[in-house]
């Protein structure tokens, strides 16, 4: 995830509080409810959805599948829509591989999905399989499995829906980054999103579309790239960041919905004799206040109860709130970061350990008490293993500087060390951040080679990790251990812990 400046996200709010002004000013309530209670489709987004059930009584796919059966009960056409990031990572997905998710988005109605880069955690035959298991629709507009030629497991590259008097296009793009490592595409090729919306965007025009909608999992500011080279696109319904963003953009409008379901956009799209589209928004909450719809919560629940017993032993406990808060992890250091960078470094028996906090999952404070092995899953839910490297110091270095070059701004690459202190100067050039790097309390030497524990996502350049290409590999990801399993082992070796941040990264 890349997540935006405060700016950004100020601004974002400040669109989302002018539209608010404008669509419910007293004087023109009556007309705006009119004009939207004539809108043809109501399209209900949600995307990056981790989980089937609530967190903190929010969220949750039964009461989702309530909304939209509301919402058809009173006279609407709900249409449902998840911009990716659903078959991982989880707890559940750690076991079923995103199998738990289909089902439960079957159940729940879903009518429309394009891919994000979770889908591809477990290997493109995985994602295919599960593709094939969707009762919904797919639209991939820039995956290709090489092995046919054609779009990922059976996708539709671009799609067209009649609603009512209008015509609803929708093209599915998927981001191309680093953070879809090369061994999840065996035979799968992920093309430029924005040279393939525009091979597509004249097809949908020719199947007599006149509302354009690109569902997407970009950054957002390749979202904002997208609607400027193609300003034909009304709508952008997006994913990828973990928090709410709307933007009005030239002549469209993005969205993203947060995380987890908790909120469901809900956009009503019209279209005036003019031409002219309109789109209607609101957030809406999901919480305890809509019931769970029997069939989906009947779903959550057969792969609820097939989650082994064995996942709730406890590995050991805490004393102390584990801080597991994404936007803390991708921007400072927290215990939760430093004890899982002291797992990896303990199994690897290494200097030095690092890892991209994105790879610390929850998003969440863990409350202090038993630490299952479910707890210890979600914190690490991938499949990750630990690798060892033996690196001069001047690549340490070049890593850790890399991790932070995107401070202030929130990001999945920023590292959680064990083994090293060092201060980072936030506001010097991005190369030139990190000073004062000690090892095992010693000044780093640029010359000396020092033994150093990283996941493979980072081995294989995830995150933009590229100074470790072509570095001396001492464990390579065949013979490796995984990160889980050495988080597991950790805990229990210590069964009673009180884990406070160690002062590791001073930030200034």
């Amino acid at each position: 995830m890349r997540p935006l400046s405060r700016l950004v996200r100020r601004s974002s709010l400040l669109v989302a509080a002018l539209v608010a002004a404008v669509w419910f000013a007293p004087a023109a309530a009556q007309q705006e409810f009119a004009a939207r209670a004539a809108a043809p489709v109501t399209l209900l987004q949600i995307n990056d959805v981790y989980t089937t059930v609530p967190i903190d009584n929010q969220g949750g796919l039964a009461r989702v599948a309530t909304l939209k059966q509301d919402l058809a009960k009173a006279g609407r056409t709900p249409f449902l829509v998840i911009a990716g990031d659903f078959l991982s990572p989880s707890v559940a997905s750690s076991v079923f591989k995103g199998e738990h998710m289909i089902a439960a988005l079957n159940a729940a109605g879903l009518d429309l999905a394009t891919l994000g880069n979770h889908e591809f955690d477990f290997g493109d035959d995985v994602l295919i399989q599960r593709m094939h298991e969707a009762t919904f629709q797919w639209v991939v507009s820039n995956v290709t499995d090489t092995n046919t030629g054609q779009p990922i497991g059976g996708a539709a590259p671009y799609v067209v829906k009649q609603f009512g008097a209008i015509k609803v296009g929708f093209i599915g793009l998927c981001l191309n980054t680093q953070e879809i490592t090369s061994d999840k595409l065996k035979h799968t090729r992920i093309a430029d999103p924005l040279a393939a919306a525009g091979r597509y965007l004249p097809m949908l025009k020719q199947a007599g579309a006149t509302v354009i909608v690109a569902v997407t999992h970009l950054a957002f500011a390749d979202d904002r790239s997208l609607v400027e080279q193609y300003p034909e696109i009304d709508l952008v319904i997006g994913g990828h960041e973990h928090y709410l963003i709307t933007a009005a953009e030239r002549r469209s409008f993005i969205s993203k919905a947060g995380s987890d379901a908790k909120f469901v956009a809900r956009i009503d799209v019209n279209q005036r004799v003019s031409g002219t589209t309109e789109r209607f928004y609101e957030l809406l909450p999901i919480t305890g206040a809509l019931v769970d719809d029997p069939k989906t919560a009947a779903s959550i629940a057969s792969f609820e109860s097939r989650l082994s017993t064995a996942l709730d032993t406890v590995a050991g406990t805490t004393s102390e709130p584990l801080d597991g808060v994404s936007a803390h992890l991708r921007s400072a250091e927290t215990n939760l970061g430093d004890l899982v960078a002291d797992a990896i470094r303990a199994d690897a028996n290494a200097d030095i350990a690092i890892i991209n906090s994105g790879s610390i999952r929850g998003n969440r404070l863990f409350p202090a008490g038993p630490l299952t092995r479910r707890t210890l899953i979600e914190i690490h839910p991938f499949d990750n293993v630990i690798c060892v490297l033996a690196l001069p110091g001047r690549v340490v270095l070049e890593a850790l500087s890399h991790g932070v070059s995107a401070l202030p701004v929130q990001n999945g690459m920023f590292p959680q060390v064990s083994g090293l202190t060092m201060t980072v100067d936030r506001n010097a050039p991005a190369g030139s951040r990190v000073r004062n790097v000690s090892v095992s309390g010693q000044p780093l030497d640029p010359n000396k080679t020092y033994t150093v524990a990283i996941p493979d996502f980072l081995l294989k350049q995830g995150d933009g990790y590229t100074m470790f290409a072509g570095q001396t590999v001492k464990v390579a990801p065949e013979a490796a251990n995984l990160i889980s399993s050495a988080l597991e082992t950790y805990v229990a070796a210590k069964q009673h812990m009180a884990p406070a941040v160690g002062g590791r990264i001073t930030i200034r």
